[in-house]
């Protein structure tokens, strides 16, 4: 097809759908009864040459409802039971069907007239009359039976049970003549009813289907912020706990150790767990069970998020990277083997998390950026898991710690995760809180470097609208990451040739006048980058990851690593710190901690952020 041909195409049907849409205009001020108003539109749509279509909304809504009802009925006259209960359960309401008692006693004799058919045209096999005997059986044990105490209906559950119903005395009013007309009638008349035809308008009927998605939508999201909530409640009510048995151990003048999520306030000496061997968990983390397998990574993960912050879990992570735990060095490594698409999904998930875990400490990231296969493994991991699934968000969490890194972020970049992102976050609400969170703050990170910037620029229209989006969004702890990022991208002249055409200063003002006076200050440090000239210097400098230093020095463990915990142990299994003390102790196989260089100053509230972050490091930043 030439392009000629083509451009008439598509003016066709840009043609065709505005006289729809026109019809759907006139066909709802007729319905509200505008009747000058439908006159000077027609008039007006005349004068211009534009087509008003007869409405045919409605019609095409009667006819397909007329067809049902024929469909129904011509079932009944023939007898044909199974086709009229499967247009039956399909097309009646099931709240009509449940609750309303005059639809189940037209059901119940509806039944009735199924089952007798045979016998009343005297056609049909033994076969077919045992199949409707069984059908009606069914029928009277389940649906049916809400009906058994009803005196109207009480002989006819042995129906199924008598030889000749024809000229039993409790059945011989089914035979006669008047009988299936008269259920025909009563089953007309509530098809007209039931299946009456609507006068609504399709502009109406589409604003509501609207509306009724967002309602949808904004259910759904604050389903999901009342499980965050409950959860955190839960956690607190174990932290409560925990002070209340310690003070009560106090009193009674017991000694009281620090548990795992107290922080003791006075400085005391802090017991290092025992070494384990190490040789012997990877085996098993090789070559054991799936559900072993699951146990051990659980139980190491919690060796982590579980011991105490400082010198003991130091002293945990040390050992991990010294013994190297994931057997990166080796020809079979179990970072790479755990996570295909081929292996137990309850595997997957759970080495997800502890490497989520390993990359929530600097030098764990350290560790896990040694090999490049690594990363490879979870950004394929991150494309072929389900959505939402906790197997993805810890992939997600470990990538967005992992950028942190600026090799790690060069290989991000070059494998296009920058566009997966984006095309991810244009769906915003259907994520979880955790995957939004840490999505946008990984493409903040990835669009701080050169090159990030670079392949927002060959898409800026979509990374734009996106950003603006999000800008909105009822999760507000996402804003300062968008802002960074606007800011960020902002810097690339034809980027802000894009946001300039979308009226991106425009978009920006409507959330400035939010009452935040911390996030305003930012919005307005973008829109003064937004109306910047200046043209960023040319150069490789900011990509050469070997001679720029990392600036990668957070050390932050935060709760949901832990969280909705699926794997739960058996009566007499071992699990967690017993499992690997029971049977994997090893001998010196803890070393001394390395000194750890202090953390640079956080950036200002008020500036857009400007160097990478992680979310948790970014709350602890305001919190402090």
């Amino acid at each position: 097809m030439s392009s000629r041909e083509t451009h008439v195409v598509e003016m066709g049907d840009i043609l065709a759908n505005e006289a729809d849409l026109l019809g759907m205009i006139k066909e709802y001020l007729k319905f509200g009864e505008f009747d000058d108003t439908v006159h000077q539109f027609e008039k007006e749509c005349k004068d211009k040459g534009k087509l008003i279509p007869k409405s045919r909304g409605n019609r095409l809504r009667d006819s397909k409802t007329l067809i049902i009802q024929k469909d129904l009925l011509s079932s009944f006259d023939d007898g044909d039971f199974k086709v009229f209960f499967e247009l039956w359960e399909e097309y009646i309401p099931a709240e009509v069907r449940d609750s309303d008692p005059q639809t189940q006693k037209l059901e119940f004799y509806l039944h009735i007239h199924f089952t007798i058919f045979p016998l009343k045209i005297h056609l049909g096999g033994p076969t077919d009359r045992d199949g409707r005997i069984t059908h009606f059986k069914q029928y009277l044990e389940t649906r049916g039976a809400t009906l058994s105490q009803t005196t109207e209906f009480l002989p006819y559950y042995a129906l199924p049970f008598v030889p000749s119903p024809a000229v039993h005395p409790s059945f011989r009013d089914l035979f006669q003549d008047t009988w299936v007309p008269e259920v025909r009638r009563k089953l007309e008349a509530f098809l007209s009813a039931t299946l009456k035809v609507t006068n609504a308008p399709r502009l109406l009927l589409l604003y509501l289907q609207l509306q009724l998605a967002e309602a949808e939508r904004r259910a759904s999201y604050y389903m999901r912020r009342f499980g965050k909530m409950q959860a955190d409640h839960h956690r607190l009510i174990d932290v409560t706990a925990e002070l209340v048995d310690s003070l009560e151990d106090t009193v009674r003048g017991k000694m009281v150790f620090p548990a795992c999520r107290l922080t003791s306030a006075l400085p005391q000496e802090v017991p290092l767990l025992p070494s384990l061997d190490y040789d012997k968990l990877k085996r098993d983390l090789l070559g054991g069970s799936d559900r072993l397998k699951a146990l051990l990574l659980q139980a190491l993960r919690w060796r982590l998020t579980r011991s105490l912050h400082g010198e003991q879990r130091d002293t945990v992570l040390q050992a991990y990277i010294s013994n190297d735990l994931l057997d990166l060095h080796s020809a079979q490594q179990v970072g790479s083997d755990s996570q295909p698409r081929g292996s137990c999904k309850i595997v997957r998930q759970y080495m997800a998390r502890l490497i989520n875990a390993l990359a929530s400490l600097s030098e764990g990231r350290a560790y896990l950026s040694q090999v490049p296969s690594v990363l490879l493994v979870l950004l394929e991991s991150l494309k072929t898991e389900e959505k939402d699934s906790l197997s993805r968000e810890n992939v997600l969490g470990a990538l967005q710690k992992l950028s942190l890194r600026r090799s790690q972020q060069s290989a991000m970049i070059g494998a296009g995760l920058i566009g997966w992102l984006v095309e991810e976050l244009q769906d915003s609400d259907c994520l979880s809180d955790y995957t939004l969170e840490y999505a946008v703050a990984l493409l903040m990170n990835l669009c701080l470097r050169t090159r990030g910037k670079r392949e927002c620029a060959r898409n800026a229209k979509s990374i734009l609208k996106v950003l603006t989006d999000l800008l909105g969004h009822e999760n507000q702890q996402i804003r300062p990451y968008v802002n960074g990022a606007l800011y960020s991208i902002l810097a690339v002249p034809a980027v802000r040739e894009e946001a300039r055409e979308m009226s991106m200063e425009e978009i920006l003002g409507c959330y400035s006048r939010e009452e935040n006076p911390e996030l305003n200050r930012q919005i307005e440090f973008i829109i003064k980058q937004l109306n910047s000239g200046e043209v960023p210097e040319e150069g490789r400098e900011s990509d050469n990851e070997e001679e720029e230093e990392d600036d990668d020095d957070e050390d932050m463990m935060e709760t949901d690593l832990d969280k909705e915990e699926v794997l739960l142990p058996q009566p007499r299994e071992l699990s967690g710190e017993t499992l690997l003390t029971t049977n994997y102790l090893g001998i010196m196989t803890n070393l001394a901690t390395r000194s750890k260089k202090k953390s640079s100053a956080p950036p200002g509230v008020h500036e857009p952020l400007q160097r990478p972050v992680t979310p948790s490091s970014h709350r602890n930043a305001l919190a402090m």
